[in-house]
C-alpha cells in the first residue's frame, strides 16, 4: 500500500494586490512532496507572483504560506529550503563551470572534497561530465540551462523553483530538455514547481497542473484529468484543442446540443441547466452521412503532418442578402454655375417612417451644395416631401436660398429579415444607394458595407447581438461601375474541427460521431 503522501507547501489565502491591482485573489493550493507541479497560464495571470512570494522575493497582502509545517512569511529567501532557476539562468560569467556549480557550497563553508563529489555528482546527472573547467559563456544555452539547475540542486533544497526556465530555447531543444527535467526531478526526489505558458508543457512534465486566470485558480489535477475533463470554457481552450458547443443537460446523463439530444456520462447538474460542450478534435469521427449521430458539409481540410484537420458545418449560418444600387455622381449645377447641390435616393424600413426630419432624411440622403469658386458649403434652407408610412415611393427636393435644386425618391420598404430557428439567430439588412466614388474611397469595406446595409444579426432567445462574420459580393471595388449589385451577410455556422487519418472531400456531406465519454460537459462561466 502507498504511504500518505506528505503535505510540503500550502497556499492559504494568498492575496496579492499592486497599487490597488489585485493580482492574486485568494489562492488555497497544496503541494506534496516529490511533486511536479506546473503553474500554467496565460502571461498576466500571477503564477509568477505566486512563486516569488514562495520564494521569498515578494510579500503577500493577505494570507499565508505554510512549508513543512512552519509559517514562512517572515523567512528571508536564503533561509528558505528552495532554491529558484530563472529564464535568465543568472550564472556567474567569470567563473568555470565546476566553480558555478560549487557556489553555494562554498558559502556554507564545506570541506573541498564534499564539494568536489557532490559537484562530479551534479555534473552526471545533467549529462556535462568533464565541462569542470568550460568557460560558462561559451556553451550552449541548453548547457547553461542545465548547469543553472544543477547549480540550485547542489543544494538539496527541499523545493525547486522555476521560473519559465526553457523560454529562451529553441523548440527542439525545449522538447529535450522538458523530458531531462522531469528525469532529473524523477531522480533526485525533490518537489518541483514550474511556471509556464506552454500547456504542451505542462502536460508533457506535470504530475499535477495548476490552471490560473486573472489571479484565481481554474482547476488543478493532473494532465488526463485536465485534458479530458476540464471544468469550463476557459480551461478546455487553454489546454489542447476543442470544441466547445452551448447545451442544455436535460437530466443526469442526457444533453441536448444543436436540437439532438446525445446520451453522456456526465451527471450532478441541475435539470435543464445551460452547459457548455466540449468535444476534442480527435474523438470526432467522419461516417457515411446516414450513420453520422450529426451531418453536416466539409468546409476544409488542412494536411497537418500526422492527420488530417477537417472542419465540418452541421448548422449553417444565418444569412441575408441585400441589393447595392450604385450610382453615378449627379451634381446639379445652378443657372449661373455659382453653385451645385447632390443628394442620393435611398430605403427606408416602413417601421422608420415616423422618425424621420429634415435633418435625418439630409444625412440619408447625403445631401449638400456648395459654391463652385471657394468650393466652400453652403445650407440647404428648404426641403419638400411628403413621406407615407406605406410601402412606396416618395420624392424629396432639397433646395438653397437661391433656388438651386435636385430631387430624389425614398423608398419605403421592409426589410430584409431572416430567421435561422437551428441556429436560434436572426438577421436583417437593407438595400442600399451608394455612387462609384464612395466605394472606391472606402478604406473598409466590409465594415462599411455593413453600416450602409445596417445589418444586424441577434439571439432569438434574448436578442443579444450575434457577430456578423462574413460579407461576400462579387464586384471589384476599384473598377466597379454603375448598376445593382448582391451583398450577402452571415453569421458564422456551428463548425467542428475534426483530426482524423482519414481524408474526406471538401463540399462532401458528411455523418460525424463520438461515444459519450467523448463527450465532456462544464459549468458555464460566470465572467
Amino acid at each position: 500500500m502507498e504511504m500518505e503522501k506528505k503535505k510540503l507547501i500550502q497556499f492559504k489565502n494568498i492575496v496579492k494586490d499592486f497599487d490597488g491591482q489585485l493580482v492574486l485573489k485568494g489562492i488555497n493550493l497544496d503541494i506534496y512532496e516529490n511533486e511536479f507541479v506546473t503553474l500554467l497560464g496565460p502571461s498576466g495571470c500571477g503564477k509568477t507572483t505566486l512563486l516569488r512570494i514562495l520564494g521569498g522575493f515578494l510579500e503577500a497582502s493577505e494570507g499565508h504560506v505554510i512549508f513543512d509545517g512552519e509559517d514562512i512569511a517572515q523567512l528571508p529567501p536564503y533561509k528558505r529550503e528552495l532554491n529558484t532557476v530563472f529564464q535568465k539562468y543568472a550564472l556567474f560569467p567569470h567563473m568555470n563551470v565546476y566553480d558555478n556549480i560549487a557556489f553555494g557550497l562554498k558559502i556554507k563553508k564545506m570541506s573541498k572534497d564534499v564539494i568536489e563529489q557532490k559537484v562530479l555528482k551534479m555534473l552526471k546527472l545533467i549529462n556535462l561530465e568533464g565541462f569542470e573547467k568550460k568557460d560558462v559563456t561559451l556553451l550552449s544555452g541548453g548547457q547553461q540551462q542545465r548547469i543553472a539547475i544543477a547549480r540550485a540542486l547542489v543544494n538539496e533544497p527541499k523545493v525547486l523553483l522555476l521560473d519559465e526556465p526553457l523560454g529562451a530555447l529553441d523548440l527542439k531543444l525545449r522538447k529535450e530538455m522538458q523530458y531531462e527535467l522531469k528525469k532529473i526531478q524523477q531522480e533526485v526526489g525533490i518537489t518541483f514547481i514550474y511556471v509556464t505558458h506552454d500547456q504542451e508543457e505542462a502536460l508533457t512534465m506535470s504530475d499535477k497542473i495548476v490552471v490560473m486566470k486573472d489571479g484565481e485558480i481554474q482547476q488543478v489535477g493532473t494532465p488526463t484529468d485536465i485534458y479530458n475533463e476540464p471544468e469550463n470554457r476557459y480551461v478546455a481552450n487553454f489546454i489542447g484543442e476543442s470544441n466547445i458547443i452551448p447545451g442544455v443537460m436535460l437530466e443526469d446523463y442526457k444533453v441536448q446540443f444543436d436540437d439532438i439530444v446525445f446520451d453522456c456520462v456526465d451527471f450532478g447538474f441541475k435539470e435543464r441547466e445551460q452547459v457548455d460542450v466540449v468535444i476534442r478534435p480527435e474523438d470526432l469521427d467522419i461516417v457515411k452521412e446516414e450513420d453520422g449521430k450529426m451531418t453536416g458539409i466539409v468546409k476544409s481540410v488542412l494536411f497537418k503532418g500526422v492527420h488530417y484537420e477537417i472542419m465540418v458545418e452541421t448548422v449553417p449560418g444565418t444569412r441575408v442578402s441585400v441589393n447595392m444600387q450604385v450610382t453615378k455622381e449627379h451634381d446639379i449645377t445652378s443657372s449661373d454655375a455659382s453653385e451645385k447641390i447632390s443628394a442620393n435616393d435611398f430605403y427606408v424600413d416602413i417601421e422608420d417612417v415616423k422618425d424621420l426630419n429634415d435633418a435625418e432624411i439630409i444625412a440619408r440622403a447625403d445631401a449638400q451644395a456648395w459654391e463652385t469658386q471657394e468650393d466652400e458649403y453652403i445650407s440647404i434652407s428648404k426641403i419638400e416631401y411628403d413621406i407615407k408610412e406605406e410601402i412606396g415611393t416618395y420624392p424629396v427636393t432639397f433646395a438653397t436660398s437661391n433656388g438651386t435644386s435636385v430631387s430624389i425618391d425614398v423608398f419605403v420598404v421592409q426589410q430584409q429579415y431572416v430567421e435561422n430557428p437551428k441556429a436560434n439567430e436572426a438577421i436583417a439588412a437593407f438595400n442600399f444607394f451608394k455612387t462609384v466614388d464612395e466605394i472606391k474611397e472606402s478604406a473598409a469595406l466590409d465594415t462599411d458595407l455593413k453600416t450602409w446595409a445596417n445589418a444586424q444579426s441577434w439571439k432569438l432567445s434574448d436578442e443579444s447581438d450575434v457577430e456578423i462574420s462574413n460579407v461576400e459580393y462579387d464586384f471589384d471595388p476599384d473598377h466597379i461601375t454603375a448598376g445593382t449589385y448582391q451583398v450577402t451577410f452571415s453569421t458564422q455556422g456551428r463548425e467542428f474541427k475534426i483530426h482524423t487519418t482519414d481524408i474526406a472531400e471538401e463540399g462532401a456531406e458528411v455523418g460525424l460521431t463520438f461515444f459519450p465519454e467523448d463527450i465532456h460537459v462544464m459549468s458555464k462561466m460566470g465572467f
